[in-house]
């Protein structure tokens, strides 16, 4: 049973340090996903999103590529916090990766010409509550979960690695696992100046 549905959001919260337990089968697991995409609105009922979720040594792969990918790039006598944040990504139990379908968006960019330079802005915030919704889902039954953006850098191995089609655009990468330790304190700024109403 769900929560309040405020508890549930504000009880979502950035977790960096995570096992690789879980606290729920591989059946709810799925449930927690499929409801996800299936029920997350998109514009013009697109339903780009796409996803792949990485477990047991799919997990550790993912985050293999990852740290291979930076090593091209990052010195060699900087890597360490590098290598330190990447090791906790792959300690966790698993990882959702978020994709958008360019087949699709580009498919209503020919239906609708009008709306041309809107589809791929309306994609990438379909792709957003997709996100908040796997992560406040897996917040609520036990999972801790921070959100990672290595896309561009790995996007073409990930395909690869798990024959996904060409047109799944790379947006976000999840790992999610049992919380090894309390999130921090949350900061927040006044709402005077960043909420109005008018009657």
């Amino acid at each position: 049973m769900i929560r309040d549905f405020w508890q549930a959001v504000k009880g979502r919260r950035t977790y960096y340090s995570l096992a690789k337990e879980s606290q729920i089968g591989e059946e709810r697991l799925r449930s927690i996903i499929e409801n996800a995409v299936l029920h997350t609105p998109t514009a013009f009922n697109s339903q780009s999103g796409r996803v792949l979720v990485v477990t047991g040594a799919q997990q550790n792969a993912l985050w293999d590529i990852v740290e291979a990918a930076l090593r091209k790039i990052v010195p060699a006598d900087a890597f360490g916090p590098t290598e330190e944040k990447i090791a906790a990504f792959r300690k966790a139990y698993g990882s959702v990766l978020f994709f958008e379908d360019q087949d699709v968006v580009k498919g209503l960019q020919e239906k609708f010409p009008l709306y041309k330079d809107n589809f791929p802005i309306w994609s990438q915030q379909a792709s957003g509550m997709l996100q908040f919704v796997v992560w406040t889902a897996l917040e609520e039954v036990g999972f801790g979960a921070s959100l990672q953006h290595y896309g561009a850098l790995i996007e073409e191995e990930v395909r690869q690695r798990w024959s996904l089609p060409e047109s799944w655009s790379l947006i976000a990468q999840m790992p999610f696992g049992k919380p090894e330790a309390k999130p921090g304190e949350k900061e927040f700024q006044s709402l005077d100046g960043r909420v109005r109403f008018s009657n």
